[in-house]
C-alpha cells in the first residue's frame, strides 16, 4: 500500500511546492527565523497549502532526521477540480451524488466515510484546502483503499462550493440536529450534495443557511449524537434506498 510520502527540511519542501506535488500540511516550528522560512512561508500562503506552528518536540516526533524546522505531508493521491467532479456526474445515467465535508479533522472518520462513499456510488467527495483532514496513510487504510477510487476536490472556500454545486442544479442538503426535518423526509432522487459536520463543530451557519434542506437523524437514546462517520453512511444509504 502506497504510504504519505514525508519530507523535510526547508529547501526540499521549497522545491516540492515548486514542483506541484500534492502537499497536504506542512508543520513549521514556532519561532523560527531565516530567510528560507520567510521565503517557504510566503510560498505556502500564496499557493494556500495548510500550515501549522508546533514545538520543535512535535518536529521531532515526526520525524528522527535533521527537520530544520519544517516537515510536510504529500498526499498519496491526485486531488481533482470539483469542476471536473460535476462534469463527469453529468456525463453520466442518474442524478449525482455528492459528499461535502465542513472541516472534518479525524483522517480515520475521512478514511470510514471516503469507504462507504465508495460502496454507495458517490460520484466525489468535496473538502476545504484549509483545516480539512489530510489523507494520510492511515485515511488509506481506513478506507480500505477506497481513497483510491473515489475522487477527492479540494476548494478553498466551502460555501463557493455550495453556490457552484446549486448553478449546477445540484441541491444541497445539511445533516444537522438544527432542524425538524428527518432525514427520511428529504427527497434524494435528484441531484444532492449531502453537507457532513465537523465532529465538535457541526456545519458552518453560513452553509447552514445556503442549504437547500436540513435533515436529521431520529435519535432514541439518551446519547445526542452519532459519530460523523455513522451518520454519514445512514444519509448516503437514504439516498440509494430512495433511488432504487
Amino acid at each position: 500500500m502506497q504510504k504519505t510520502t514525508q519530507i523535510y527540511g526547508l529547501r526540499a519542501i521549497i522545491e516540492a511546492v515548486n514542483s506541484n506535488e500534492e502537499i497536504d500540511k506542512v508543520f513549521l516550528q514556532k519561532g523560527l527565523k531565516g530567510d528560507l522560512m520567510k521565503e517557504l512561508e510566503g510560498l505556502l500562503r500564496r499557493n494556500e497549502i495548510n500550515m501549522v506552528y508546533v514545538p520543535i518536540e512535535k518536529l521531532n516526533r515526526l520525524t528522527k532526521n535533521n527537520h530544520q524546522g519544517a516537515v510536510a505531508n504529500i498526499s498519496p493521491i491526485a486531488f481533482h477540480t470539483l469542476e471536473d467532479l460535476v462534469e463527469k456526474a453529468n456525463e453520466k445515467e442518474g442524478p449525482a451524488l455528492f459528499l461535502l465535508l465542513d472541516q472534518l479533522s479525524d483522517v480515520r472518520n475521512f478514511g470510514a466515510i471516503i469507504r462507504t462513499a465508495e460502496c454507495t456510488g458517490v460520484d466525489g467527495i468535496i473538502v476545504q484546502k484549509k483545516g480539512a483532514a489530510p489523507v494520510t496513510a492511515d485515511t488509506i487504510k481506513t478506507s480500505a483503499g477506497a481513497a483510491y477510487r473515489v475522487p477527492i476536490a479540494k476548494v478553498d472556500h466551502l460555501k463557493d462550493a455550495v453556490f457552484y454545486l446549486q448553478a449546477s442544479d445540484i441541491k444541497i442538503v445539511s445533516a444537522t440536529e438544527k432542524t425538524d426535518d428527518s432525514v427520511y423526509d428529504v427527497p434524494f432522487t435528484d441531484s444532492i450534495a449531502i453537507v457532513m459536520g465537523a465532529e465538535d463543530r457541526g456545519i458552518t451557519p453560513s452553509i447552514l443557511k445556503a442549504s437547500d434542506y436540513r435533515a436529521k437523524l431520529p435519535l432514541l437514546g439518551k446519547i445526542e449524537s452519532l459519530n460523523v462517520s455513522v451518520a454519514c453512511a445512514v444519509f448516503l444509504y437514504e439516498a440509494v434506498r430512495q433511488r432504487l
